[in-house]
């Protein structure tokens, strides 16, 4: 499958080591050509596929004769970071982010450190199809390791000018960690050493054999809400395997769904800093709600994470992410970064002095509900028609599919970047308000079915 970020697919089936060389040579040309350096960033998460791909992507890259800085396994925000650092024409991560086990793909990173943009992406895929500009023998590229990435990453995170490193290490924190076995288990256990805390992790083997599906939804934490209860854990963090999504479970046990992450993210930042706030379409109401306490405005973007990037630079928002676990700071870099969100919630368990329950009591509850649909072959346009239709007092957004709104509820209907299904997510102050709101949408699209 092709997206805004990437191609990812089933290895073997969808995705092969033909089809990553063609698209990492063609990336590799397409970078060089407009970045003005050779060097390329490469770098992979703990997936079992993934040294396969990175030897190929690595060979690829040389083919078109860019020199590879290659980090090994990192995460996706360090990869972006490393862009940057490197002044590097782009970089590709070897990740299938919350995908099964059984997925992989290539994400690619532009000259500024964020996802290519769809017109970006139309520039490197037509090299595919028109011919890649491999390099003759004088021209081959080369290869050196960069092994600093992790820390200089951390390094920045807690560089942060309203994080109290100090005041977060004297509380102290029992801190749970879950790392799926992803690249987590490289990257947050140092991370919360150094605020100071004591660490309980589960899975920490970066080995890329998931004991569960990999996507830190609520309710694949239960491993997690027991940890937490058993070590008596201030907060517990769980990551997905490129460890750009942060999900949360409170001290009571209890995991409070990722949407909350980026909204506590907010409540911090918006002590330190005035502005707007961005996230996309599918993002829950309680971000706005926390945006409110301080006056601040928040602005939508379709789905996607370069989508949300680019809005935030466009209006100069403070802070923004997505409703996923997606924390991005433009103070430290335009994605989504999990490490960045462990360190912003700590600082909210330090500023507040209270527990992360009796936070999260505070602010209104409402249900969202995400379900999915296989893709009809039929055009979408039908079931958006009958929608508006139906909901004539709803505030209509067409950005990405529709999403239909009134002051205390919402609902979405789009069809995915990354899977060929249809995603119908709602919220409501209650689970039956949620749930009609969901069911309109799927009768619809069996309908088309």
């Amino acid at each position: 499958m092709i997206s805004v970020s990437g191609i990812r697919g089933r290895v073997g089936f969808g995705l092969t080591p033909e089809v990553a060389a063609r698209y990492a040579a063609a990336f590799g040309a397409w970078a060089i050509a407009r970045g003005g350096t050779r060097a390329v960033i490469l770098g992979r998460d703990s997936r079992v596929t993934g040294p396969m791909f990175h030897a190929v992507a690595r060979a690829a890259l040389e083919s078109v004769g860019a020199d590879v800085i290659d980090i090994g396994l990192t995460t996706t925000p360090g990869l972006q970071l490393a862009v940057e650092h490197h002044h590097a024409a782009g970089g590709i991560g070897i990740t299938a982010s919350h995908n099964p086990i059984e997925w992989n793909a290539l994400k690619f990173i532009g000259p500024d450190g964020l996802f290519l943009s769809a017109a970006q992406g139309a520039e490197m895929r037509a090299l595919v199809e028109q011919g890649i500009p491999y390099a003759p023998l004088a021209r081959l590229g080369t290869t050196h390791a960069d092994t600093a990435a992790i820390d200089r990453h951390l390094d920045a995170v807690l560089a942060l000018p309203f994080l109290d490193v100090e005041g977060i290490r004297r509380r102290r924190y029992i801190v749970a960690f879950d790392a799926c076995r992803g690249a987590g288990g490289a990257v947050i256990p140092r991370l919360l050493e150094r605020l100071g805390c004591t660490v309980h992790g589960i899975e920490l083997e970066a080995d890329g054999r998931f004991p569960r599906p990999p996507e830190p939804i609520a309710e694949q934490l239960g491993d997690l809400e027991a940890l937490v209860r058993r070590t008596g854990a201030a907060v517990g963090f769980a990551t997905d395997p490129d460890v750009d999504r942060l999900a949360l479970v409170a001290d009571d046990g209890r995991a409070i769904g990722e949407d909350y992450t980026l909204a506590l993210a907010t409540r911090v930042v918006l002590r330190h800093r005035s502005g707007p706030v961005v996230t996309n379409l599918s993002t829950s109401r309680i971000v706005d709600d926390m945006a409110a306490e301080h006056g601040a405005t928040v602005l939508r973007a379709p789905v996607g994470e370069v989508n949300v990037a680019l809005k935030m630079r466009e209006v100069g928002a403070v802070i923004g992410g997505e409703g996923n676990g997606g924390v991005i700071l433009p103070e430290l870099h335009l994605g989504r970064d999990a490490p960045l969100g462990v360190a912003l919630i700590l600082q909210l368990l330090h500023e507040d002095d209270a527990s992360l329950s009796a936070i999260v009591a505070r602010f209104p509850r409402y249900a969202i509900l995400k379900d999915k649909l296989d893709r009809p072959d039929a055009p979408l346009d039908a079931v958006y028609a009958a929608l508006r239709e139906a909901f004539p007092d709803a505030a209509v957004d067409t950005q990405d599919g529709l999403r239909l709104s009134w002051t205390d509820r919402w609902v979405h209907v789009r069809p995915s970047g990354t899977e060929p299904i249809v995603r119908v997510i709602a919220e409501a102050p209650t689970v039956e308000g949620a749930q009609a709101l969901v069911d309109r949408g799927r009768a619809l699209l069996a309908a088309l079915a």
